[in-house]
């Protein structure tokens, strides 16, 4: 077995991170790091409380003027630093991110922390791309021109599924167009957002740039939403907490101020009768099971045209059957723990309910033996379920397939659509007419073809109906973290201008 990440030294000062300096939170409240593999403590620590959110406001407040003068070549620089600095530290993060989530290593280490690392470089030289359009004369007197500036400070909250990605996420397109942060990563997961804010640090970017408060959402998140000097708040979680979110940023928080929500998921994975069929099944189940199905993304609802549905339930089964269940430190593991012991309860229910009325063909049991203290699930496929049900219907966050049949092309892509959520979906079929339709019929940000998960740095990440609206990732990003300004200059030097005879005189 690997050594774990020891992290009771590097963060002895506290889990707060404010002005460049970590800290104890000032809550009263302790909360603590367990690892859900083993059930075991990690690491103790103070939780943030209102004045830990005052406190980091303010750091980024005062940071924001000189950050956001910085030239965009500068602000490139100083991220290209950065990422090279992470470059340096891979490993102590892919260790640190599967202890804190139960991640296996070969997840972490080939998916999560260079996808992120890979973030950082995207929007280093992003920095350097925030342009207005072109100057123009449209009235014929003036010369018109856009100007594209930062908010201030964005008020950012991330979930515990992907606490490095997520932190990627929300900071860098905000830090690269100009604004400074604060972050409040989720209670659970804190310990590579801190890690990313002191490498950047280490990088040369200025103190309050990036600031960490880790607390509780009901006091801590709460507190940074409604916070005056918060420009806009970022959030990503489930739609339920969404929109509490967004009732505090409309009406407790005074002035109202933008928000980017990036919320919940149940992504349909739609199988055409004339799909590659070994393809599909093995796309369903890494789609379905990626870091243990707590992915907004994952594959959740398979709807399969009824010539392949008895093939692909059985190709599926099979394979979730080879999906080795252990230790994330462990050499060759596939899958490892859910989050936390409440969270593997709750996906549990959802499965016992399911089983009075659907078939559950493999799984929907935690394992035992050298298993039994770790928060573990085993993939679970069900069928039989209809559509109205809560399996097909609400986010389980677990490591569970429903698959589904369907006789025609429209009713497959009415049932893909059948749900409040919009975030993403996939395709599958040998005909580009086929996927060509579901690609502009279904209702979701994204829609792959052919494949399941895959994100780039590129590409904007953003969902639709109940899943939110704004876009992480890529140059789309921009949009949510700068405000556009007209700036229009009269060119001709008249004293009286034709406007002015609507206000007085004649021509």
């Amino acid at each position: 077995m690997v050594q774990r990440f020891d992290v009771s030294e590097r963060f002895a000062a506290g889990a707060q991170y404010i002005a460049g300096r970590l800290a104890p939170g000032t809550s009263g409240r302790s909360h603590t790091v367990v690892d859900p593999a083993t059930g075991h403590d990690v690491h103790t620590y103070e939780l943030a409380g209102p004045a830990d959110i005052e406190a980091a406001v303010r750091a980024a407040r005062e940071a924001f003027p000189g950050w956001a003068r910085a030239t965009p070549a500068e602000r490139s620089e100083a991220m290209h630093r950065w990422a090279a600095r992470l470059t340096e530290l891979t490993g102590e993060f892919v260790f640190a991110e599967s202890l804190q989530c139960g991640k296996p290593l070969k997840l972490s280490a080939e998916f999560d922390v260079p996808g992120s690392f890979d973030n950082v470089a995207f929007f280093a030289g992003a920095a350097r791309h925030l342009t207005g359009a072109a100057a123009a004369e449209y009235s014929g007197g003036h010369t018109s021109a856009v100007r594209r500036e930062p908010l201030g400070v964005i008020g950012s909250i991330a979930p515990w599924n992907y606490p490095l990605q997520m932190a990627a996420w929300k900071i860098l397109p905000a830090v690269a167009a100009g604004n400074t942060v604060v972050l409040k990563p989720s209670e659970l997961t804190p310990l590579t957002s801190l890690m990313f804010a002191q490498a950047a640090r280490e990088a040369g970017i200025p103190d309050g740039v990036i600031n960490i408060v880790t607390g509780a959402g009901h006091d801590a998140g709460e507190a940074l939403v409604a916070h005056p000097d918060v420009a806009m708040t970022s959030f990503t979680g489930s739609t339920a907490v969404g929109r509490r979110v967004a009732e505090i940023a409309t009406t407790a928080s005074r002035p109202a101020k933008r928000l980017h929500l990036e919320l919940g998921g149940k992504a349909p994975f739609l199988v055409f009768d004339d799909a590659d069929l070994e393809a599909a099944a093995h796309g369903a189940v890494a789609g379905a099971l990626i870091n243990t199905g707590q992915d907004c993304t994952a594959a959740t609802r398979a709807y399969v045209q009824r010539p392949l549905y008895e093939a692909f339930v059985a190709a599926v089964a099979d394979l979730m059957g080879q999906v080795r269940v252990g230790d994330p430190f462990a050499d060759g593991t596939d899958l490892g723990p859910l989050i936390s012991h409440a969270q593997r309860d709750r996906v549990a229910g959802f499965v016992d309910r399911a089983r009075r009325y659907a078939t559950v063909v493999t799984g929907g049991e935690a394992p035992g033996g050298d298993l039994a203290e770790g928060a573990y699930s085993r993939p679970t496929l069900i069928t039989g379920a209809p559509q109205d049900s809560e399996v097909v219907q609400q986010e389980i966050f677990g490591p569970v397939l429903a698959v589904l049949p369907f006789d025609t092309d429209d009713e497959g892509i009415a049932l893909a659509n059948d749900t409040p959520y919009g975030l993403a979906a996939s395709a599958w079929s040998r005909s580009v007419f086929r996927t060509g339709r579901a690609a502009r019929e279904i209702q979701a940000g994204c829609v792959w073809l052919n494949d399941h998960i895959p994100i780039i740095s590129e590409m904007p990440h953003g969902g639709y109906k109940a899943s939110g609206y704004g876009k992480d990732m890529s140059a789309y990003s921009f949009e949510e973290y700068t405000q556009i300004k007209h700036v229009m200059s009269e060119t001709t030097g008249a004293v009286r201008k034709d406007w002015h005879r609507t206000v007085f005189g004649d021509r």
